[in-house]
């Protein structure tokens, strides 16, 4: 006798999102089951990475992820070419860390100037990234999605302290937004709430629940991701449907285990070879728990996250 394996069913779907335009379109979520699950439904898209490069060189990157890129990240628009082109990204990922006021503090124009460079030098989708806080961000965002007008890009991060901004910034321009809320499901779902009381379309939303690095918190963030697609599929909440990110690159590469020298810790191996299985690790956990979009930084760990998302499939 064949054995039949149970199946579930849900009764709610995450939304699709395409982002990039013309050929380098690339689209999220869109599935109806938990991830990885395509036997008990439809999983249409595959998760994407997008390489993280950014507006300076990465001064404080730990020298082994530093190194992939030292020919290229003295510059923007060759650092975005590079991925694009030797890395085969799928997206890439722009942060503008030098316009925060404690780094460079470069102003709305220069980020608007280095948008519009990048744009013009790659055509896989590019996620528009602030420095994080949250009052420069609201200008600078508002800037970099007039220099992307019509390219469908994702800006973010969209806070309780500058969404209206960004979501009105991002709907005149035609972008996606990224709306980010920290480690709470109910504050996630309160944020996408009122983004989406402004008339800002909930198709258009990722929702960013905040990230956490292996051993740093990683069980929490993924209970928190795991609610909230549950939510999605099991309750059918609106609200909590939009495709997550997992912005993993930038808590993983400053923990201690990515850092630590090996003369000071050698029965702990190779830095780099640990590096790599920490962001790697860290980036699959995300995946198994409900993340779509994910933003990485090395090569290699993208590399073996690419292997495991085909080993799921």
């Amino acid at each position: 006798m064949a054995f039949t394996p149970a199946k579930e069913t849900y009764s709610g779907k995450v939304y699709s999102v395409a982002i990039g335009t013309g050929e380098g379109t690339g689209t999220v979520g869109g599935e109806n089951v938990l991830p990885f699950h395509s036997f008990e439904g439809a999983a249409p898209n595959r998760p994407v990475i997008a390489f993280e490069i950014q507006d300076v060189p990465p001064a404080d990157w730990p020298e082994s992820v530093k190194k992939p890129f030292e020919a290229v990240s003295d510059d923007p628009v060759k650092w975005a070419r590079f991925c694009q082109d030797e890395l085969k990204a799928k997206a890439i990922a722009l942060r503008l860390v030098g316009t925060h006021p404690d780094r460079e503090n470069r102003s709305a124009e220069d980020a608007a100037k280095t948008v519009k460079d990048v744009l013009a030098a790659v055509n896989v989708p590019l996620i528009i990234l602030g420095s994080n806080h949250a009052e420069k961000d609201a200008p600078v965002l508002v800037a970099a999605s007039e220099a992307a007008k019509d390219k469908n890009c994702v800006i973010g991060k969209a806070q309780e302290a500058n969404y209206k901004t960004i979501a009105a910034a991002a709907m005149a321009n035609n972008h996606k937004i990224i709306a980010m809320s920290e480690l709470d499901i109910n504050l996630s779902k309160q944020l996408n709430i009122l983004i989406t009381q402004m008339g800002f379309e909930k198709e258009r939303l990722i929702t960013d629940p905040m990230c956490s690095a292996l051993g740093y918190g990683l069980e929490y963030t993924y209970s928190v991701m795991e609610r909230i697609r549950l939510a999605a599929l099991t309750q059918n909440d609106a609200t909590m449907q939009p495709p997550m990110l997992g912005d993993i690159g930038m808590y993983v590469w400053k923990v201690k285990e990515t850092q630590a020298p090996e003369a000071d810790l050698p029965h702990w191996g190779s830095l780099e070879e640990r590096g790599i299985a920490w962001e790697a690790v860290t980036a699959t956990a995300l995946l198994v728990a409900g993340a779509e979009l994910l933003i990485m930084r090395h090569p290699k760990a993208v590399e073996e996250v690419q292997k495991t998302i085909e080993e799921l499939i």
